[in-house]
């Protein structure tokens, strides 16, 4: 079945380089973006890693879909459990008035970071914030649709300040209840495969439980995969060293910018590393497009979003352009 290609962008942080190096090239991937075909550019959302300068999507999303002009431009995702429902229906009304009909609100329930930063996040600490994110899922959408109940105690706040306009409402997630919440609530479901790579099933029991609504009448599957592309599997191997080599020692629990890559094949030449679980579509043209057909299959995808790390921005660039002329 065919499906479009998108973009999940976490601006990475090059050894070497600045955060400010990683916003700007992130900005600068989004234009080229535009240019190949892509369908959506999401930036995501993660705290206190030097690995990551993507903070803040709402400010990227804002200068992203300012120097673009058709590409739809979005969260992947805000983390709601950080943020007053209010707030995140304020800020993306605002983008989507100034960008009418291109602003997707993805959403997702992690913290997108450690524990430690997590609490740090909080307004109030003097305890830990509460688990209630359906809660405050269904308040997000009752305000971006002007749906709270009479009795509710804040039915009477003034209307949003972007008038009519409102971004596309995205749930994010790796698990079978983001899954279930997607459905039950008639959302379209973007589904983490490069943090979870067994999400067919799940993807599934979205489908099976898809109530139609009026924000969507039918499911829509999408599915970020972490993907490198180059001129030869050789090549692209090679690339993919540097992430691979920052998210082993994530998993160590040492955080680290994206490493050179001859620093990362002398890593792993060094020490032997166990699989960290991740699946990566990696290789030439051929290669990226017969593995990316294989997980859309897999899922029943309608939209593969690529997730590309690499040290040197001229490399990830190059990655999503071949992944585009594969198609």
């Amino acid at each position: 079945m065919p499906f479009l290609l998108s973009v999940l962008d976490q601006s990475p942080i090059s050894e070497g380089s600045t955060g400010a190096d990683a916003l700007r090239n992130s900005i600068d991937l989004a234009r080229y973006a535009e240019t190949l075909g892509y369908e959506r550019y999401w930036v995501a959302e993660h705290h206190g890693t030097p690995m990551l300068a993507s903070a803040a999507p709402e400010i990227l999303i804002a200068e992203i879909a300012a120097t673009t002009s058709r590409i739809r431009v979005g969260s992947g995702g805000v983390m709601l459990p950080h943020y007053s429902p209010l707030k995140v229906a304020e800020v993306f009304s605002m983008l989507a008035a100034l960008h009418p009909g291109r602003v997707d609100l993805g959403i997702g329930r992690a913290p997108g970071t450690d524990p430690h930063t997590m609490f740090a996040l909080q307004r109030d600490r003097r305890q830990a914030a509460p688990d209630d994110f359906p809660e405050q899922l269904a308040e997000l959408l009752a305000l971006l649709e002007d749906d709270l109940p009479p009795d509710h105690p804040f039915a009477r706040l003034a209307s949003l300040p972007g008038g009519l306009e409102r971004p596309e409402v995205w749930l994010l997630g790796s698990s079978p209840q983001s899954a279930i919440w997607a459905a039950e609530l008639g959302l379209p479901y973007s589904f983490a495969d490069f943090i979870n790579p067994k999400g067919s099933e799940l993807a599934q029991l979205y489908r099976e439980r898809f109530q139609p609504s009026a924000r969507r009448d039918a499911p829509w599957v999408a599915a970020a995969v972490s993907t490198i592309c180059a001129e030869t599997d050789e090549e692209a191997e090679r690339l993919a060293a540097s992430a691979r080599m920052a998210i082993a020692f994530l998993h160590s629990g040492r955080l680290i910018a994206v490493p050179p890559v001859e620093q990362a094949l002398a890593f792993f030449a060094e020490n032997r590393v166990p699989p960290t679980g991740r699946r990566a579509v990696v290789g030439a043209p051929g290669t990226v497009r017969a593995g990316l057909e294989a997980v859309a299959h897999e899922y029943g995808a309608d939209e593969l979003m690529l997730v590309s790390i690499t040290h040197d921005h001229a490399a990830r660039r190059r990655s999503y352009e071949l992944a585009a002329q594969a198609f």
